[in-house]
């Protein structure tokens, strides 16, 4: 039997099969859409790939996702500096963002404490934030990560670093799911919750 198999096309199967929530069946829709497409399509998102990995960095101050450094809401003067939104994960300051409600700054962590996946404290922004709040007359410290175990842990040993600095903390109201994701809540979800706030 001849091998039906077109190398080119298998191998960008393969690759967006490699991307979450793609599973064989929506790679082969994508491969042959793009197949389908002007060769212009396909150099322009091919192009938009490769910006994306040369362009995009982190802040050096709250290590959010930018083009510029620092980024945009760490240069803006009408930010209250001594407000600081701690969050798990870029996409996290995303979802808050979009209620329009947050008047200071963040600091994204890029991940939270989980000793069984291998994450330690020092795997994480956790020294990049106390440096902060020492150089600067913050506040307040939101500890606005997830509503699940490792995020409830993580914002645990934050507060007990930050109360040796006594720096004073609180987290979300609990409009937010036990085991949910920032991301995921919708803007009433997250507007209660910041409202809400209490102390830890």
């Amino acid at each position: 039997m001849a091998d039906t198999r077109i190398e080119s096309l298998e191998r960008v199967k393969e690759l967006f099969q490699q991307l979450p929530g793609i599973g064989p069946r929506s790679a082969e829709r994508v491969a042959f859409h793009l197949l389908r497409s002007p060769r212009d399509y396909a150099a322009a998102m091919a192009q938009a790939l490769l910006d994306l990995k040369d362009r995009v960095g982190h802040c050096s101050v709250c290590f959010n996702l930018t083009e510029a450094d620092p980024c945009a809401i760490c240069a803006d003067p009408g930010r209250d500096q001594k407000e600081i939104w701690v969050v798990e994960q870029p996409k996290d300051l995303l979802a808050l963002e979009s209620t329009g409600m947050i008047r200071g700054v963040y600091h994204v962590l890029m991940g939270h404490i989980a000793p069984l996946e291998g994450v330690e404290p020092g795997d994480l922004n956790v020294d990049a934030l106390l440096q902060r709040v020492r150089s600067q007359d913050v506040r307040e410290v939101i500890l606005a990560t997830n509503p699940t175990v490792e995020g409830d842990g993580t914002a645990l040993h934050l507060e007990s670093l930050l109360r040796d600095l006594k720096i004073k903390t609180t987290r979300p109201a609990r409009g937010l799911a036990v085991g949910s994701a920032l991301e995921y809540a919708t803007p009433g979800m997250l507007e209660a919750a910041i409202r809400g706030r209490s102390a830890s």
